[in-house]
């Protein structure tokens, strides 16, 4: 449906401020305590990530003349700058900076255009939004809460990272902090644009996020060709914007005026859009269905409800295979004569050849982000029960176990061509060993599997506890991440699935921890379907 000119009458002025903006407060409130546990763990997380790497760079590059040759040699590789970006200086907190700054930024981003979409077309796609309209609510009350909402997570992850790095230098850090923050804020308004022109939450999410993939790209592509930051394409990305302030290397703070500029003039065209449609319309017209229905089954429903993230993610692993993978050959000299930094990669891939163990680090990282992937197409089955799509189809002869298998299939099939996909691409890049690669690739799976059943058991057995897969998900995402660096003990390190999976390519191949995890996996899945099989279903 498109956009259409609204003539309902709005509030009149109320003493909260004017009748277009009557009743924000209220959502805000309301915005806040639906995410009283989503936005501290984002911010805490992130910003704890951001602020302990000052630690375990100090511990790895303990003077000043070891991080003055790091600082040298990962400016020099090419591939290391399109991943992190160039290195403009060589003390503790510049090198946290080049390490951090990038993927804290893109992660502030994701944050910020899943608080602003959740508040906006979420919430008018399931029809909240038009019953709270019907009480004194301005026509902009809702985009101004969202974004107020945003503002506040970004805001608190500012300032913890400003707190954290402070004894670095306090300027450096209020730079990198206002860098990250704002960044989130450019994508938060991105968002509301995006939220007014589909009328499809999943839609708005996609193009904003594959806008924010075009950001990365465009970045990454400038960095690998110019070491000094200065390339026409670093400048035409928002990440870019955040790298260019340099934080603790000169702190530009003029760069951080093109992010704010671009928050101002994104904010006041969605604030246009917004007040030029009925609630629930978009500005793009859905595309009209066939005539007769060309959907055999309930597994070719969630084919069709899904293979658009699995292409995407799917794509995201290919490249990110093909960078990763022309790392692996400047490993030994990027780790060079650190004893600290040798024993972080063999906490990560085993105590192998060098290159091995990079390998195998790398592809672990690759099966926790999969698991991601696996934990949301799992509770795509949620959203599907609470957003009331799923009681009309399980009225016809459609039962249960039929409905959520074609769903499982999926998740549990998709992180296999995840896998295999970036072992492709980092073959490819790599040029050797071709099945040593692809066998630590699929070696992770079974740690994949094992949090995607862990989704299942949670949303068939305990749904209002659902989410929370996402928290277990991403604790095990950031064991395996930052735990080897700051020298965690093993035994927090076997929290996480990962940290039983044999480090290949390299090391000897041990079968009982893959089939004890892949049991595991097994039966929390058939624990979830016969708990999906028992339950009502919920309600939104």
């Amino acid at each position: 449906m498109s956009a259409t000119v609204t003539t309902a009458a709005a509030p009149p002025t109320t003493a909260g401020g004017p009748r277009h903006l009557a009743g924000t407060g209220a959502l805000l409130r309301l915005a806040l305590r639906r995410d009283r546990v989503m936005l501290p763990v984002w911010v805490l997380v992130l910003g704890m990530v951001v602020v302990s790497g000052a630690g375990s760079i100090d511990a790895l590059y303990p003077t000043a003349a070891d991080r003055a040759q790091v600082a040298t040699s990962m400016t020099a590789n090419s591939s290391l700058r399109s991943l992190y970006g160039p290195v403009y200086g060589d003390s503790v907190g510049a090198l946290v900076a080049w390490r951090f700054g990038v993927f804290a930024s893109v992660l502030a981003a994701v944050m910020s255009l899943v608080i602003v979409v959740r508040h906006t077309r979420e919430e008018e796609e399931t029809g909240r939004q038009e019953m709270l309209s019907a009480a004194m609510v301005g026509r902009r009350a809702p985009l101004t809460a969202a974004l107020l909402a945003a503002l506040v997570a970004n805001t608190a992850l500012a300032l913890v990272i400003t707190a954290g790095l402070a004894g670095q230098g306090a300027g450096g850090a209020l730079a990198l902090g206002l860098a990250i923050g704002l960044t989130g804020m450019v994508f938060a308004t991105m968002a509301a644009i995006v939220a007014q022109l589909t009328e499809s939450a999943r839609l708005a999410k996609g193009l904003t996020a594959g806008v924010l993939g075009a950001a990365f790209v465009l970045r990454a592509a400038g960095d690998a060709g110019d070491a000094e930051g200065g390339s026409l394409l670093t400048w035409l990305s928002p990440v870019g914007w955040a790298e260019n302030v340099r934080a603790f290397a000169g702190d530009r703070w003029w760069v951080l005026l093109l992010s704010a500029a671009a928050v101002l003039v994104q904010g006041f065209v969605a604030y246009e859009l917004t007040g030029r449609r009925d609630v629930g319309m978009s500005f793009l017209p859905a595309r009209p269905g066939p005539a007769e229905g060309r959907l055999a089954s309930a597994g070719a429903l969630a084919w069709r409800l899904q293979r658009g993230g699995l292409a995407g993610w799917t794509a995201g692993f290919l490249v990110a295979g093909l960078v990763f993978g022309g790392m692996v050959e400047g490993a030994a000299d990027l780790v060079g004569d650190n004893e600290q930094a040798r024993q972080i990669f063999e906490r990560m891939g085993g105590a192998q050849a060098i290159s091995d163990t990079f390998l195998a680090a790398l592809l672990g990282l690759f099966g926790m982000v999969a698991s991601l992937y696996a934990v949301g197409s799992v509770l795509r089955l949620h959203g599907e029960e609470t957003s009331q799509r799923a009681e009309p189809l399980l009225a016809s002869p459609v039962g249960r176990l039929r409905w959520a298998a074609g769903h499982l299939v999926i998740a549990f099939a998709g992180p296999v061509l995840l896998m295999l996909t970036a072992g492709t691409g980092m073959y490819l890049s790599y040029g050797r060993d071709f099945g040593g690669v692809m066998g630590a690739a699929a070696v992770q799976l079974p740690g994949v599997w094992l949090l995607g059943a862990l989704a299942v058991l949670l949303h068939g057995a305990f749904p209002k506890a659902a989410v929370a897969a996402w928290g277990v998900a991403g604790l095990a995402v950031a064991i395996g991440w930052i735990g080897p660096a700051l020298d965690l003990p093993q035994a927090v390190l076997n929290l996480s699935p990962f940290g039983h999976l044999p480090k290949l390519p390299g090391a000897d191949m041990a079968w009982q921890p893959v089939l004890v995890l892949a049991a595991g996996a097994a039966v929390l899945v058939a624990a979830g379907l016969a708990g999906l099989r028992r339950r009502d279903l919920v309600a939104s």
